[in-house]
């Protein structure tokens, strides 16, 4: 690596963690300023404002913005190196600008793999501390249940249950199926169903069980109450939990969708959204920066502004590209990994007509 390497990579760096403390300055600012009243009003404790939400608040936006900020950085320092005539003089130098590219590619690597392990293992444990604090705090939001469920628990094995309220902890219309490959072999229907903490069995009330043989003939027994040890279900698979997707790291991600999948559950839209969108958003980084890198690399009569203007303006088409393409995919119109990966197929082809006409 060269001197002149290292110094476009200390700009781009340095410029890009400038811009990331400054917009973070200025959003934990106006988010305390719209909060406070929430704060005062649920009686939320000093310490756990600092280290409960604004602790967690900061690495979640400070990710949730690095593909503009690579952007802005980007054109930011290149404009203002472009307008100085510094990158006449490198190219007149005898480096090729596919060379001078090098240490933009390797800033937006290091910001890219920074940006993937933040993502996906470091903000969903601390997502699930600061959505609590929001939950309790701000919001004052209780849990919802879910309605109409329809699940597979094992292979053969179904539950239904018409609604849970999670408040109370009680399911209305409880059925629990077996089937032997097409045949159904038992059922239990129950008027209310209840999860017991303390043994990890649900309470089934005014309850029915059928057993049947050979398909046709069965057995009949009911009850008011009965405790029962039901596998791989527990209330939380029943509760409606905000951005539930944003407090699991990617392990835990692939393993949920994997079971939700082999439970027959539909409506994982969000959550594969999530998992592509992991992956997806630091290769943006190195596709914005061609974008930016082309773009600011000649000198215009417009100057810094100019650029900065168009810069700007290419980011929130960004960004609003990936939010139609990722609610198109959330209604069921467009294939999750397309619609994540869409703005970034778009904008490499922008990138790469850039760089063609870039200075050379």
């Amino acid at each position: 690596m060269k001197k002149l390497d290292l110094y476009i990579l200390k700009k781009f760096l340095g410029t890009f963690f400038f811009a990331i403390l400054l917009i973070i300055s200025i959003s934990v600012v106006f988010d305390l300023t719209e909060k406070i009243d929430n704060f005062f009003e649920h009686g939320a404790p000093v310490n756990a404002i600092v280290f409960d939400y604004y602790k967690n608040f900061i690495p979640y936006f400070a990710n949730l913005f690095t593909p503009l900020f690579v952007f802005i950085a980007v054109i930011f320092f290149t404009s203002k190196m472009a307008y100085q005539t510094e990158i006449i003089a490198i190219l007149s130098s005898g480096v090729s600008f596919k060379r001078m590219m090098f240490p933009y590619f390797l800033g937006a690597a290091i910001i890219g793999v920074f940006s993937f392990l933040l993502g996906g293992y470091v903000i969903p444990p601390a997502n699930q501390t600061r959505i609590k604090f929001e939950n309790e705090y701000v919001k004052n939001r209780k849990e919802k249940g879910l309605e109409k469920i329809h699940m597979q628990i094992e292979p053969g094995v179904f539950v239904y249950m018409d609604k849970y309220r999670a408040y109370s902890g009680n399911g209305d219309y409880f059925t629990l199926e077996k089937y032997n490959e097409k045949e159904l072999v038992a059922k239990i229907s129950a008027r209310y169903a209840k999860f017991d903490t303390t043994s990890g069995r649900w309470q089934l009330r005014n309850y029915v069980m059928r057993e049947f043989i050979d398909g046709i003939q069965h057995e009949i027994s009911s009850g008011s109450k009965m405790d029962t040890l039901i596998p791989n279900v527990t209330p939380k698979d029943f509760k409606e939990e905000r951005k539930y997707f944003e407090m699991m790291t990617n392990t835990e991600l692939n393993v949920y969708i994997e079971e939700q999948k082999a439970r027959g559950v539909g409506n994982l839209e969000e959550f594969l959204i999530e998992k592509y969108k992991r992956i997806a958003s630091p290769f943006s980084a190195f596709i914005l920066t061609l974008i930016g890198v082309s773009l600011a690399s000649r000198k215009v009569r417009g100057g810094m502004g100019l650029h900065i203007g168009v810069g700007i303006a290419l980011s929130f088409s960004y960004i609003l590209f990936m939010t139609i393409s990722t609610t198109f995919a959330v209604n069921g119109s467009m294939n999750p990994m397309l619609a994540v990966w869409l703005p970034n197929i778009v904008f490499t082809c922008v990138g790469i007509y850039l760089y063609m006409r870039a200075p050379k």
